[in-house]
C-alpha cells in the first residue's frame, strides 16, 4: 500500500513527486517523463522566460538554470530556449529528484476501502491511500465541433504532431490565433507547406519584447515582472492563486475565460511574416471530405456570408478545455461523484488541491478554473507542488494511516516546505 501515487510525469507530476519524496512519503510516480514536450516540433521555442519555467523541488536545487549550467548554456531573460531543451531539462530533473518513476501509463483510478486502486496499462493493480492526478493537457484537447468526427487523416490537433516536414507541398489550414497556431503555421511555411491561419478573432495579438529585469523602481512599480508577463493583473494571477480560489464562482469563470488570451510571442513575429494567407473573423460551420480526398470547409465571415475553401489537412491549434468528462483515467463512478465548477465542467478543487473526493488531489490544467490562469502554465507548478503534498500529509494524518514523514534535513526551513 502506497501513501501516494502520482499519475503523470510532466512538470506538475514531477514537481509533486520531488516534494513528496523529500517528505519521506512512500510514493510511486507513473508516466513517460515530459512526453508531450518531447513530441513537439523541433523548431518550437518556450514562450515563457527561463526564470519562470522551473520545475519545483523543496530546496530549489534543480531549476532550469542549474540544468542549463550542466550543458554550458546560459538561461537568460529575453532569450527563448528550444522546447526540446526544456523537455531534456525535465528528464534531468526526474533523475535528480524523483524516485520510483515508472514509465507505464495508468488506465484506471478507482475508489477502494483504504483509498484507491490504480491499474497500469499492462494490467497490474496497485493500492494507494491518496492519488495526485497530474495528467497534463493532452486529455483535454479542444477541436471545433464541425471537425471533431473527422478521421485524423483530415484533422489533427496541434498537440498530435512532432515534426511537421511531412506536410511539405500540401495545403494546410491551421485553426487558431494563439502561440501554438502561429508557430505551427510559421514552421509549416518554413518546411515547404502552404499554411493558412483561420481564426475567429478579428485581429492577431502579439506579446512585446519583455523589458529588462533591472529597470528602475518606477517602471517596475508601474508594470511589475511576473512569471505570466508584466502587469498588476498578471502579478495577482501569478502570486495569489489562493486568493483567486476565494473569488465568487462567476468571477473566476469570467477571468478564466478572458485572462491571458491568445497571443504570439514577440520573437515569432518576424518568422510569421512568411505566412501570407491569414483569414480573421471567420469560423468553420461545416467540413466534409471531397472525392479527391481533400477537405471542403464552409466558413462564415464577419458579415455572416459563407465561403468555401478546400484544403489537404486541418490542424486545430485551439487549446485545451479542463473538463472533468475528459479525465477518462478516473473510473466513471468516481468521476461522476466529483463536484464541478463553471459551465465547462471542471472539477472543484479545495484548499491544498484536494478534490471533493477525500484523498484525490489534482494538479495542473484541471485546477485552473479554481486557482486561476497560472495553472495553465509550467509556472504554476511551483505554487502547487509543496501545497499539494502538505494536503496529502494532512489527509494521511486524518485517516491515521500511512507514513506521514518529515522533511529531510534542512528542507523544513525552505519556503516550499512551510507553504
Amino acid at each position: 500500500m502506497y501513501d501516494l501515487v502520482i499519475v503523470g510525469a510532466g512538470p506538475y507530476g514531477l514537481s509533486v513527486a520531488a516534494h513528496a519524496a523529500a517528505h519521506g512519503l512512500n510514493l510511486r510516480t507513473f508516466g513517460r517523463p515530459m512526453e508531450s514536450w518531447h513530441a513537439m516540433p523541433s523548431g518550437m521555442f518556450l514562450k515563457s522566460e527561463p526564470w519562470a519555467s522551473h520545475l519545483s523541488d523543496p530546496r530549489g536545487a534543480y531549476g532550469l538554470d542549474a540544468y542549463a549550467a550542466t550543458r554550458g548554456v546560459r538561461a537568460e531573460h529575453g532569450v527563448p530556449l528550444p522546447v526540446g531543451f526544456f523537455a531534456d531539462y525535465g528528464d534531468w530533473f526526474a533523475r535528480q529528484a524523483v524516485p520510483a518513476l515508472d514509465e507505464r501509463l495508468i488506465t484506471s483510478v478507482a475508489p477502494h476501502s483504504e483509498g484507491f486502486e490504480v491499474v497500469t496499462e499492462d494490467g497490474e493493480t496497485l493500492r494507494t491511500r491518496t492519488v495526485a492526478l497530474a495528467v497534463g493537457v493532452l486529455p483535454f484537447m479542444e477541436i471545433p465541433g464541425p471537425l471533431r468526427e473527422l478521421p485524423r487523416r483530415y484533422v489533427t490537433h496541434s498537440s498530435h504532431h512532432g515534426e511537421l516536414d511531412g506536410f511539405a507541398g500540401q495545403d494546410v489550414t491551421v485553426v487558431g490565433a494563439g502561440q501554438a497556431a502561429l508557430e505551427t503555421a510559421a514552421i509549416l511555411t518554413e518546411q515547404g507547406a502552404h499554411a493558412r491561419i483561420l481564426a475567429r478573432s478579428d485581429r492577431l495579438n502579439w506579446n512585446t519584447l519583455p523589458p529588462a529585469l533591472d529597470r528602475g523602481p518606477w517602471q517596475s512599480l508601474r508594470a511589475p515582472h511576473t512569471g505570466l508577463g508584466c502587469g498588476w493583473h498578471n502579478r495577482l494571477y501569478a502570486d495569489t492563486p489562493g486568493l483567486f480560489r476565494r473569488l465568487p464562482a462567476r468571477t473566476r469563470e469570467r477571468i478564466f475565460d478572458s485572462a491571458l488570451g491568445p497571443a504570439g510571442a514577440w520573437w515569432l513575429r518576424e518568422r510569421f511574416a512568411a505566412v501570407t494567407d491569414v483569414r480573421l473573423g471567420q469560423r468553420i460551420v461545416s467540413a466534409a471530405p471531397t472525392a479527391d480526398e481533400r477537405l471542403r470547409l464552409e466558413v462564415t465571415g464577419p458579415g455572416g456570408g459563407t465561403t468555401v475553401l478546400e484544403t489537404d489537412h486541418v490542424i486545430a491549434a485551439t487549446g485545451f478545455t479542463p473538463s472533468l468528462g475528459r479525465a477518462g483515467v478516473l473510473a466513471p463512478g468516481l468521476r461522476g461523484s466529483l463536484r464541478t465548477v463553471g459551465a465547462g465542467g471542471a472539477p472543484e478543487v479545495g484548499a491544498l488541491f484536494e478534490s471533493s473526493w477525500p484523498g484525490l488531489f489534482l494538479a495542473g490544467l484541471l485546477t485552473a478554473p479554481s486557482y486561476g490562469p497560472s495553472m495553465r502554465f509550467v509556472f504554476g507548478a511551483g505554487y502547487t507542488a509543496g501545497r499539494l503534498v502538505r494536503g496529502v500529509r494532512q489527509r494521511l494524518r486524518a485517516t491515521g494511516r500511512g507514513t506521514v514523514g518529515r522533511p529531510r534535513s534542512g528542507e523544513e526551513r525552505t519556503p516550499a516546505a512551510r507553504a
